[in-house]
Formats: C-alpha cells, sequence, structure tokens
C-alpha cells in the first residue's frame, strides 16, 4: 500500500486562488487514487517547469496537470492547458524521468474542473514525443 498523501503546500500568506488551486488538486489526487493509481509527488518542480500531480498506473507514471475555472468564458478549464503548457510539462517530466525513473513509461494526463465541480478526468490527454 502506497503510504503517501496529498499534502498542501500553502503559506500563510496564500493567496485565495492559491488556496483554491491546492483545494482543487487534493480533490484531483483523491479522485485518481479512487481509481486505483498512488500519488508518487506533487507540486514537482525544477527549472523547466512544475508538475501538480505525478502518479503511477501499473507500470506507467502519469503526470498530472490539474485545471481549475470559475467559468467557461475563455474554453473552460481543458481548453486551458495550451501546446505551450504542454511543452513545458513534458520537458520537466523528461527531467524527472531522467532523475528519478529512467526506465519509466509516461502518459500525460488532464483534470479538468469546472465551477459546476465536475471533474473531468481525461487519460491520455497528449502525447510527449
Amino acid at each position: 500500500m502506497n503510504d503517501r498523501h496529498y499534502t498542501p503546500n500553502i503559506s500563510a500568506a496564500a493567496t485565495s486562488k492559491q488556496i483554491q488551486g491546492s483545494s482543487q488538486e487534493q480533490r484531483a489526487c483523491n479522485y485518481l487514487e479512487s481509481e486505483g493509481m498512488n500519488l508518487i509527488t506533487q507540486n514537482f518542480s525544477c527549472r523547466m517547469g512544475e508538475i501538480d500531480l505525478i502518479m503511477q498506473d501499473s507500470n506507467s507514471l502519469v503526470f498530472v496537470e490539474v485545471r481549475y475555472r470559475a467559468n467557461k468564458k475563455f474554453g473552460g478549464a481543458a481548453a486551458s492547458v495550451t501546446r505551450s503548457k504542454q511543452r513545458k510539462i513534458i520537458k520537466t517530466a523528461l527531467f524527472y524521468q531522467q532523475r528519478y525513473a529512467p526506465n519509466s513509461n509516461m502518459r500525460f494526463d488532464v483534470i479538468a474542473i469546472e465551477s459546476d465541480n465536475d471533474i473531468q478526468w481525461f487519460p491520455s490527454a497528449f502525447d510527449g514525443f
């Protein structure tokens, strides 16, 4: 059994947007764990960028971008993961893989949460290669 759990990393000076983001990341993590994944780490960052959640699903590392949008005015949560953001996630994931899990398979998922609080999970939302 995995003994890692999502632990919010919020400072006392956090903005309401940061608190909301952390809350949604925790919801996403709980959802993915209920689907059988295990949390490896959260909010991994390096000079290439940051990844919200890194999960284990069978023999694959799953790099998860969590997006929350209060309204769909600008395309909604899923649409906010632009090609530019995908490239940053891929570079950060490759750095993580080379350093910590060189022989692992990789997958890139997106969790989109809208103001109605429904969680939409997009497994293999984009390709890393």
